[in-house]
């Protein structure tokens, strides 16, 4: 998993949950980190939040389907964030990302959004 939020305390505990479940999860606090980890680390599935300083998730998510597809253009992509209203899944959608979930998001939830995503990838 490759999760891009720029709030510590949600990467720690987005870790947590998912690895308790068997998942390799790595962090980053930036949309510039988390597109170097993309091609680096090739994971399964990207979580990221829309609302970071600098860069926002929408332009990440942009920069990632620029992407070829073999390099992790084509990630299966859930954007959890605090932004709510149906603009904003509207737009989340619009910028690549498979899913929108907002935040506060329990903890089973997270699990399954995860897992759909996985079974999309082909390789969970």
């Amino acid at each position: 998993m490759l999760v891009v939020d720029d709030e510590a305390d949600v990467r720690q505990w987005i870790t947590v949950v998912l690895e308790e479940c068997g998942a390799k999860v790595s962090t980053f606090s930036s949309t510039e980190q988390g597109l170097k980890a993309l091609e680096e680390l090739h994971p399964d599935v990207l979580i990221s939040d829309i609302g970071m300083p600098g860069e926002d998730g929408y332009a990440l998510m942009r920069k990632i389907r620029e992407i070829e597809a073999e390099r992790g253009g084509r990630i299966p992509a859930v954007a959890l964030t605090g932004y709510a209203r149906v603009e904003d899944y509207k737009e989340a959608l619009a910028a690549g990302f498979q899913l929108h979930v907002a935040k506060p998001v329990r903890a089973a939830e997270l699990i399954a959004v995860v897992a759909s995503l996985g079974k999309m990838s082909g390789k969970l």
